[in-house]
């Protein structure tokens, strides 16, 4: 029952983050599922992206009512990725778990740096608040 309250706790704090900022998946998810529910680094991963599906659609529809989709990046982004994840699956699946958390602990630090440089090297603006 904790498992499935933790589960809920995160798919909404997941959303709120990924509404609010287009981030959530991975940065959230992998993190809660290995250390809160015991998962192991590529079973957290793996079912990461398929968690992220629901909030991709909602927040998707979401935000092209505002006209802030903007579908040619989003449909050549996507099907690289599709490219990369291949990749990036065969290359999770043949590390050891060891090596693959200390990987993702990387990409998280990397991740926070990036944002607080782009916060520190950027002046308050609202021109691009609402894409508009």
């Amino acid at each position: 029952m904790i498992d499935v309250l933790i589960a809920v706790t995160v798919g909404c704090a997941a959303g709120v983050a990924a509404g609010l900022f287009g981030v959530g998946g991975g940065i959230l998810f992998v993190p809660v599922l290995t250390l809160a529910l015991g998962l192991s680094q590529i079973n957290a991963e793996a079912t990461s992206l398929l968690a992220i599906i629901p909030t991709v659609a909602a927040g998707t529809w979401t935000q092209q009512r505002y006209g802030n989709v903007r579908w040619q990046a989003a449909a050549v982004i996507g099907v690289a990725a599709v490219v990369g994840v291949e990749a990036g699956v065969q290359i999770a699946t043949s590390l050891p778990e060891s090596t693959l958390r200390r990987l993702f602990g990387v990409l998280m630090i990397a991740v926070a740096i990036q944002i607080a440089w782009r916060t520190r090297a950027k002046p308050d603006s609202d021109s691009g608040a609402r894409g508009r």
